[in-house]
């Protein structure tokens, strides 16, 4: 075990203003800059985050974390032998955006996973990652394809820790926070655990599917809300104006219906859930970081908006290909080939919508194109498969003909 504070020498030659780290024994990884984000990390067994208690293999274990103001949170353990498991963020929460002065319990009640202690007997170290900003760790884990828990490509905690330092360098120096819980692992295994899902963690703690309902941690959970959430209403009881003004503008009661979820973080933004009415389909409210207003998108194109989002990072934050929603959702009438559906227009993309097709995404210059000769009312119609390339340029086939990049241009061929 590591007796002394080590200090990479790799962040003293970083910019001025780098965010600074240290690696010791007992925190694995500390911001030695006073900050004024703070997070706290605790297990069931112990809310003190401080008396190290003993977990028998096998045993569900409930984590709870606290964050003192908005953040990102990143959740760490390292067992007896060295082993990580990063499990939050992961593919079964919506987001590891953590709102300020809330307590988040993982997992939470009626979870579609568990926590089990798996062993091997030893003491186990539990990191919480706080960040102002989303942090990529793409070099240090990555989720399989429709695994609900990444695979960490580190070991040990001094590999762990060095790997976050070059991950945190280019936050604000006051950026970014940690804490560290410990307990130990011993004592007679529970007879008969539940297995745990084939290949989902290797590390002490072992995911275990449909096993949220485990006892709740020493610290209360966030109240339920006992009557109507409001649109725009965040947990706290405040409200987003730019949400509150999208739902009257929608007229929401008619196209979005109830609220299901509070206003909460996701990515750099907000976004609430409604159960829809009718034809509509499910419906989310999203109103982007900086932006005065908020958008609501619907029914297939929310499903393939969500599933590109869950493809491309797991569904923490909105697809780079098409960001966040920046236009009220359209319905298109039927167009001169027969076909109808909706439309939806990104920061960076569109989305077309029709029963016939499908959903598809188009964007740059091919959209560009496409919507200067009138989108899907143009003889082009409606796209029939996503935007995709030819031989490294981008391409799109549509109802009535396609778009080819020839020399870094986009061409129209009628069919």
């Amino acid at each position: 075990m590591l007796k002394r504070t080590l200090i990479l020498s790799t962040l003293l030659l970083g910019a001025a203003g780098a965010s600074p780290a240290k690696i010791t024994a007992q925190s694995i990884i500390v911001n030695p800059v006073e900050t004024k984000l703070n997070v706290e990390v605790w297990v069931n067994k112990d809310a003190t985050g401080k008396a190290n208690p003993t977990y028998r293999k096998g045993e569900p274990i409930k984590i709870a974390v606290k964050t003192n103001q908005d953040a990102y949170v990143y959740l760490f353990n390292i067992n007896a032998n060295g082993v990580v498991d990063l499990f939050f963020p992961n593919n079964f929460e919506e987001s590891n955006f953590v709102q300020g002065g809330v307590t988040r319990v993982f997992p939470q009640q009626n979870a579609k996973y568990g926590l089990n202690v798996g062993g091997p007997n030893g003491q186990d170290r539990l990191l919480a990652l706080a960040s102002t900003k989303e942090l990529d760790l793409t070099d240090i884990a990555k989720f399989a394809k429709d695994q609900g828990f990444a695979q960490v490509n580190v070991k040990g905690q001094e590999n762990l820790a060095r790997a976050l330092s070059i991950v945190v360098n280019p936050l604000p120096a006051d950026g970014w926070t940690t804490d560290v819980v410990t307990f130990k692992v011993g004592g007679t295994p529970v007879a008969n655990p539940t297995p745990a899902i084939p290949g989902s963690t290797t590390g002490t703690v072992t995911i275990t599917p449909g096993q949220g309902q485990q006892p709740a941690p020493a610290q209360p959970t966030p109240a339920q809300p006992t009557g109507t959430i409001q649109p725009g209403e965040r947990q706290n009881g405040t409200r987003d104006q730019a949400m509150v003004d999208a739902y009257a503008r929608l007229k929401g009661d008619e196209s979005l219906g109830q609220a299901t979820t509070y206003a909460g973080g996701w990515g750099d933004g907000l976004w609430q859930k409604f159960k829809g009415v009718g034809a509509y389909g499910d419906a989310v409210l999203l109103h982007a970081n900086g932006s005065s207003r908020s958008y609501a998108v619907h029914g297939m194109l929310l499903e393939r908006y969500l599933a590109l989002a869950k493809a491309e990072n797991g569904g923490t934050r909105p697809p780079s290909r098409l960001g966040w929603a920046a236009g009220d959702e359209k319905v298109i009438p039927q167009n001169s080939l027969g076909t109808s559906g909706l439309y939806g227009f990104f920061q960076n993309g569109a989305l077309y919508g029709t029963e016939k097709y499908g959903t598809f995404w188009l964007s740059g210059n091919v959209l560009k194109t496409y919507q200067g000769l009138g989108g899907s009312g143009s003889f082009l119609g409606f796209p029939t498969r996503d935007q995709y390339t030819v031989s490294g340029a981008w391409a799109a086939d549509f109802e009535g003909g396609t778009i080819r990049t020839v020399n870094g241009v986009p061409k129209v061929y009628r069919k």
